[in-house]
């Protein structure tokens, strides 16, 4: 098949879809297939480059507004393209708008990764393209069920629905040395509880803080983004600076110990913004018990409450803390809990399962 992926950003620029991107193009340049990705360049010059056996082109970029890069060039260098498949990854408007108007492939795929929560003057004006081409799309894929039933655009086009969860590279969270562990829990102390993402606001840190004043034992975040200096201040504010330590990014490589060295892993997320949570993902592999808000999204169906861990509601702080003290109690609780989500992760969420379930949906849309 030739598969062409759009969005606005690619590797070296990181991010969670991003990644996502790029680990299924890869897998599936793995797996036989012509994977070309047309996304934005920084500047405004057009960039063409393989990374790894996929095609990436890189349209120039004329502005950026509201987090959406603008390209004139972009809708140019899409009509000339004859995929099999155009899989889009929504939001990206620039994308949707495009493959609507210049689109010449054979079949059209959307991945909805997120409503758009935060630009909700834009969305009234985007709204009506948003439904044509949700409408027009040959499949969409949700990364959970729940999404499907709270979004109030997926929830009325559900019948072009297919559930296919995020999936990971897990092996690296599997097994890490003791003498990776070891240094961070003579550092910090044990037991601990772990938060791991980008500084944004719907992470809901601020809650976590709150809740620390009730909890004995250190907080590592791990992360860094536009909250940092806000979140920092506010645990000074409340006195945490014994408590709370802020790590900012940790490579790759460097990060599989941290979950390994923790015993709780904690995403207070407080918005519908945190569509998924592939941080849980992480954390489950590593064996850890799993705090997660209850969003309406993917958060509460990676994280199955009284299983892999607990869900309590958004925005809590007394909820938060009631959930990490529960699990602090009990470490026959955590070891159970944690077995249980390594169980979930390598089922559900590993990247071969989503390759496969994606190439079968290709597949179908092909064949009707």
């Amino acid at each position: 098949m030739r598969i062409l992926h759009i969005y606005k950003d690619y590797y070296p620029i990181v991010g969670g879809m991003e990644n996502h991107i790029k680990m299924l193009s890869e897998a599936l340049v793995q797996r036989g297939h012509q994977v070309t990705v047309l996304v934005t360049h920084p500047t405004s010059r057009t960039h063409i480059e393989e990374i790894n056996g996929v095609y990436v082109i890189k349209a120039g970029r004329l502005a950026t507004v509201a987090s959406a890069p603008l390209s004139l060039a972009l809708p140019i260098i899409l009509r000339r393209q004859r995929p099999d498949i155009a899989h889009l990854h929504f939001p990206y408007p620039i994308g949707e708008v495009s493959q609507l108007l210049f689109g010449r492939a054979s079949r059209t795929i959307i991945t909805y990764h997120s409503d758009v929560v935060r630009q909700k003057g834009l969305l009234k004006l985007y709204r009506p393209l948003l439904w044509k081409a949700l409408h027009k799309a040959d499949g969409i894929i949700a990364t959970s069920p729940k999404y499907i039933d709270t979004s109030p655009y997926l929830s009325r086009v559900r019948e072009k629905c297919t559930v296919i969860p995020l999936g990971l590279e897990l092996q690296r969270f599997l097994h890490v040395s003791e003498s990776q562990v070891e240094p961070i829990q003579e550092a910090y102390g044990s037991p601990l509880l772990l938060f791991v993402g980008r500084l944004r606001y719907y992470k809901g840190l601020e809650y976590l803080l709150a809740a620390m004043s009730e909890i004995p034992c250190k907080l590592l975040i791990v992360g860094s983004g536009p909250m940092e200096d806000e979140w920092r201040q506010l645990a000074e504010s409340l006195r945490l600076s014994d408590k709370v330590v802020f790590l900012g990014q940790v490579t790759d490589d460097d990060l599989p110990p941290y979950y390994h060295a923790s015993d709780i892993f904690v995403l207070p997320a407080s918005e519908r913004s945190e569509a998924f949570g592939t941080v849980q993902v992480e954390a489950m592999a590593s064996g850890l018990p799993v705090v997660c808000t209850e969003l309406g999204t993917g958060t509460s169906f990676v994280n199955v409450h009284g299983q892999t861990g607990l869900v309590v509601p958004p925005a809590d702080p007394p909820a938060l803390a009631a959930a990490i003290l529960k699990l602090l109690a009990s470490e026959d609780l955590r070891r159970t809990m944690g077995r249980r989500g390594r169980e979930r992760a390598s089922r559900e969420f590993s990247a071969q399962t989503m390759v496969d379930r994606t190439i079968t949906l290709y597949e179908k849309v092909l064949n009707t």
